[in-house]
């Protein structure tokens, strides 16, 4: 996972750590959809970037489990994975998306 990989634009989210998502907006409740369907349960979280649209860096977020709600919203209950630097910005019926590297930490002894 690391060509056009959904961009959730929002606030910092870092490895390890829970984020819990209310999902309104149309362009996210599909995001999400299709990370459900494809089965890759992953998407990026990025903090907003006036000129780039999103930031140059952000974390992977892997979803635990989602309840859709009838009128189409939902909750995610999302866990940080992974950093990653952004190679190329880009969107996708009406969401961000980017390809993607992932940043490796260096180990202390």
């Amino acid at each position: 996972l690391n060509k056009n990989v959904p961009i959730f634009v929002c606030t910092m989210a870092y490895p390890t750590v829970p984020c819990p998502l209310h999902i309104f907006e149309p362009c996210y409740r599909l995001m999400i959809r299709r990370c459900m369907e494809t089965g890759t349960r992953q998407f990026g979280m990025c903090i907003s970037d006036p000129l780039k649209g999103f930031a140059d860096y952000g974390c992977i977020l892997e979803i635990r489990n989602v309840e859709f709600f009838a009128d189409g919203r939902s909750v995610v209950d999302s866990i940080g994975k992974r950093r990653f630097k952004v190679i190329q910005h880009s969107q996708r019926d009406g969401y961000n998306t980017a390809d993607i590297e992932y940043i490796e930490d260096q180990k202390v002894n």
